[in-house]
């Protein structure tokens, strides 16, 4: 009985080892079904601390659920479970199965970003674009300008950005992750609390998305130019133009017949989606093949997707897979890459600090002003301010790109995890504060449900 149990045993501790090769003189290596058990163990977990973290920090601290599963990433990385239970932490995340995670995170993240680009609201950009402008221009200047100030000492540290790395293209990255606007973040709050049609909500969203765009366009100049020479930027800046001007000036056109049978069938049916996925597959190929980043690929082309039923199957049917599924992948690579480990000395929790107030000062400082000088009153400044300071998934995306692509180290990129994860839980609890309780108050915002 003894010696069963021992070989059960035995058995048991060896499930999420490296099986290998048949043949025993050889070194063991992970066989195609030892990352099949992996990710299947990955993605339960992952799913199982997503729920539970994002369950606890919407019960106690009022934050959304992606907030939550922000938070989840970095729990099951290094920073967390691997500092307490290493040994467990590498046998559920083994370094050798961390390309088929990331290829799962750049699915669920490329999807997200597509389902994000067929929610756009030209609409917005139309009736607030230059009440909207100020801010918007005030949410760009500033980061950049304090990224002129601060990385250049920046630079000066070991192991932030990657050895070599000019200081213009490390300003230019510096400035784009303070100057990002969690825009799909930005949109939901909006929504939630009623304000789609009011001042606030439309200058918030416009200014949001402007800043986006440009964050965007910037860190496609410094991916273009980063360490590739004039080959690699002439493909990726040519051929990522020429993508994007031939989606947004024929996809339009070439969609079209799509939306019309989706109309004339009342559904989205299985050819129909296939063709969909397709498009959103090449899209994504090209973008990422040409030395951008998928996720362009998978944005633009929700962008042009004829608004009206198609654009509601598609997210009706892609919305709960990726958000629940995918998605949570992404988090959980980028908890994976943050070692907050590494931020270990005072001069390092200095200049973590440092980013953070900095980035909270230029964004939502700078926002607040051009409000306040636009003409809004103080209590919508304050708002506005609030709103555009978060940064949330789309910060991780642009950090994820930086580290992948050589641009930052691990040491800043755990920082800019924490300045996202900050700013991002901020966010919420500012608004309520500076204009969500008044705005109930004054009848202001009567459909607004209480928050618990």
């Amino acid at each position: 009985m003894d010696d069963w149990l021992d070989s059960l045993g035995r058995t048991a501790s060896g499930l999420l080892s490296a099986h290998g090769p048949a043949t025993p003189a050889t070194a063991q290596s992970y066989a195609p079904g030892d990352f099949s058990v992996h990710f299947f163990l990955q993605l339960a977990v992952i799913l199982i601390a997503c729920r539970v973290v994002g369950w606890l920090g919407k019960k106690l601290l009022a934050q959304p659920q992606v907030v939550g599963e922000m938070i989840a990433g970095v729990v099951l990385g290094p920073s967390l479970l691997g500092l307490f239970s290493p040994d467990l932490q590498a046998a559920i995340f083994p370094k050798e199965t961390k390309n088929v995670l990331y290829a799962g995170a750049q699915l669920g993240v490329g999807l997200y970003m597509f389902l994000v680009g067929t929610t756009l609201r030209l609409d917005h950009f139309k009736s607030k674009a230059r009440s909207a402008s100020f801010v918007s221009l005030a949410g760009i200047v500033a980061p950049f300008g304090i990224a002129v100030l601060i990385t250049p000492m920046l630079l000066g540290v070991p192991d932030l950005f990657t050895p070599g790395i000019s200081q213009s293209n490390a300003t230019l990255f510096l400035g784009a992750c303070i100057a990002l606007t969690a825009f799909p973040m930005l949109a939901r709050i909006i929504n939630e609390r009623g304000l789609a049609d009011s001042a606030l909500g439309t200058l918030s969203l416009t200014a949001g998305a402007f800043d986006d765009a440009v964050s965007w366009c910037v860190l496609a100049i410094v991916l273009a130019t980063f360490g590739g020479g004039a080959g690699v930027a002439i493909l990726a800046i040519g051929g990522g133009l020429a993508w994007a001007l031939f989606v947004l000036l024929a996809g339009p056109r070439l969609l079209a017949p799509l939306a019309r049978m989706v109309e004339r069938d009342g559904e989205l049916r299985t050819p129909v989606f296939a063709l969909v996925m397709i498009a959103f597959c090449v899209s994504a190929f090209l973008m990422d093949v040409v030395g951008i980043h998928a996720i362009f690929g998978g944005f633009i082309l929700g962008a042009v997707m004829p608004r009206g039923l198609l654009t509601e199957e598609i997210r009706r049917k892609l919305e709960p897979l990726t958000v629940v599924l995918l998605l949570p992948m992404f988090f959980t690579y980028s908890g994976l890459n943050t070692r907050m480990d590494m931020v270990n000395s005072p001069g390092l929790l200095l200049i973590a600090f440092g980013i953070l107030v900095a980035s909270i000062l230029a964004k939502g400082g700078a926002c607040y002003l051009a409000a306040r000088l636009s003409g809004e009153d103080n209590r919508t400044a304050l708002g506005i301010g609030a709103l555009m300071n978060s940064r949330g998934l789309m910060e991780l995306i642009i950090i994820n790109i930086g580290l992948q692509k050589g641009i930052i180290g691990p040491t800043l990129f755990s920082m800019l995890v924490l300045m996202a994860i900050v700013t991002t839980m901020m966010a919420s609890p500012l608004f309520e504060l500076f204009y969500g309780r008044k705005g109930r108050e004054s009848g202001e915002l009567a459909a607004l449900p209480q928050t618990s």
